[in-house]
């Protein structure tokens, strides 16, 4: 059985989420001054500081006619996040056709669904003034990419990029779907803050190569998202091995299990192995996505099971 089959296993109905303490303040034994609380003054105080952090932030509000949004995110770039997000998506439309699924891109900068889900345009607007979701494959799309031309850069600050995610967030007519699968930008900056406050998460899966400089970010990002009390679901470590098409021997090109290791660390599953494989990114080039273009190959089975996981 493959990866995207067991990530699709792994959640259920109701999605499991790992867990993980809060880190200590650090500060040297030399300079800081410490008394011993008893159980019950200690909760006081952490209540007490959650109470201050949580001022001023916005109150989460959920998308409309969305049940439940799963948040697709790494701490670098170039890993596969965003073709895990698409495979996620259509991975959980196949393993049940009575659920509907929606895509949304808030990587305002860099994105990457309208090639991916071969989809080109404007879209249309409703009597209320929201912007409907183009569609494909049975998924509903939404991106900062169908509001700008293929090849115009967005070289916006951070003011306008929150107003494009607000936008993007509130402004979209989804119709009733029971899944929003989002494709995070890479990072812990604004979007992703952004994101996580304004809006309940049911869960967030991190996607990393096994390579160390990778597995970096994506433990900050993990972390980022337990600080913001967003459940994290697990990792999925991409382009895991390269087996070569004529002789089968198998090449860790990126480290060996580097993702498990980390998972370790956290607390955490690991949803899935994606193998670097020529037929992933070469229908994700194409604009059809493997798990909609390739279902009896060792490749969809190996995507699909992220999808069960939920």
């Amino acid at each position: 059985m493959g990866i995207w089959r067991r990530l699709l296993l792994f959640g259920g109905v109701s999605l499991r989420a790992g867990g993980g303490a809060t880190a200590p303040l650090g500060g040297s034994p030399a300079m800081v001054c410490r008394r011993q609380l008893s159980g019950a003054e200690s909760e006081t105080l952490k209540q007490r500081r959650t109470q201050i952090m949580s001022r001023g932030l916005p109150k989460q509000k959920p998308i409309e006619g969305v049940k439940q949004v799963i948040v697709v995110a790494s701490g670098k770039g170039g890993v596969g996040k965003s073709t895990t997000a698409v495979n996620l998506a259509l991975a959980l439309a196949a393993n049940d056709s009575s659920k509907a699924i929606g895509l949304l891109d808030v990587d305002v900068y860099g994105p990457s669904i309208p090639k991916m889900m071969n989809l080109k345009g404007n879209p249309e607007l409703s009597q209320s003034n929201l912007m409907r979701p183009l569609l494909n494959y049975g998924i509903a799309c939404m991106s900062m990419g169908f509001l700008v031309e293929e090849n115009e850069p967005v070289v916006w600050r951070g003011l306008m990029v929150m107003s494009a995610i607000e936008k993007l967030l509130r402004q979209v007519d989804w119709g009733q779907l029971d899944y929003l699968v989002v494709d995070m930008p890479p990072g812990t900056g604004d979007v992703q803050l952004s994101v996580s406050q304004n809006i309940p998460i049911t869960g967030a899966v991190i996607v990393s190569t096994p390579q160390d400089v990778a597995l970096m970010d994506a433990h900050k990002g993990a972390e980022m998202f337990r600080k913001v009390h967003v459940p994290v679901l697990g990792l999925v470590q991409n382009m895991s091995v390269f087996q070569c098409p004529k002789c089968k021997h198998k090449t860790h090109i990126f480290g060996a299990d580097g993702a498990r290791k980390l998972a370790q660390t956290l607390g955490l599953e690991v949803l899935g192995d994606i193998p670097l494989h020529l037929n992933i990114r070469e229908a994700s080039d194409t604009g059809q996505p493997i798990v909609f273009s390739q279902p009896e190959s060792d490749e969809y089975w190996n995507t699909i099971i992220s999808g069960e996981a939920y």
